[in-house]
């Protein structure tokens, strides 16, 4: 018999996890779901799976140079389940609260000025978070049914994997290596101050 683990994992548009994965990607931008509304967003993990979603994702919200993967991704919706490849560590989290900021940071994300401007208005009275993450792909995916619960607009699921699915956590190489990854975190953190 094997034990279960709950892990958390952050859910987000399977395009995101696409960029994230493939390096493109290194900041979330994050104000909370609908059901977050009062909140906002919070950081409950600084470690933790993403969970790929095809929830609320366009093309009308994509840099023009990456929305042809939207089609790719589209394609991937397997019968309830979902495979879970990438990890991620919290290494900065800061408040943005202008447009102009973030417009800056356009190049270590996917999404375009549109919807990010519609983002930060939603809910007008939190700050956007922005996490800069060290992405880590594992070297098999965990393969999951995709739970009714999970779905809807809120930001954390937990996620029960075997006690071996757990060593995969162990066993994961970096997206960006060392030196990649610090450039990119100094750059970002340069704009913000």
């Amino acid at each position: 018999m094997t034990s279960e683990t709950l892990v958390p994992a952050l859910k987000e548009w399977a395009i995101a996890c696409k960029a994230l994965e493939e390096g493109r990607q290194v900041v979330l931008l994050r104000k909370g779901g609908i059901m977050e509304y009062k909140e906002g967003f919070k950081l409950l993990n600084s470690r933790f799976l993403l969970f790929p979603t095809l929830e609320h994702q366009s093309t009308e919200a994509i840099q023009a140079d990456y929305a042809h993967n939207l089609d790719i991704i589209s394609q991937d919706d397997c019968n309830g389940k979902r495979d879970l490849t990438i990890y991620a560590e919290v290494s900065d989290i800061r408040q943005i609260s202008n447009e102009h900021t973030l417009s800056k940071l356009e190049k270590y994300h996917i999404w375009n000025r549109r919807y990010v401007g519609m983002r930060m208005k939603y809910n007008p009275k939190k700050s956007m978070n922005m996490i800069i993450l060290r992405v880590y792909k594992m070297i098999r995916p965990i393969s999951i049914y995709i739970k009714p619960e999970w779905s809807g607009c809120k930001s954390w699921i937990s996620i029960e994997i075997s006690e071996k699915e757990t060593e995969l956590f162990d066993h994961r190489r970096p997206v960006l290596d060392d030196d990649r990854f610090q450039y990119a975190r100094s750059r970002i953190l340069e704009i913000l101050n």
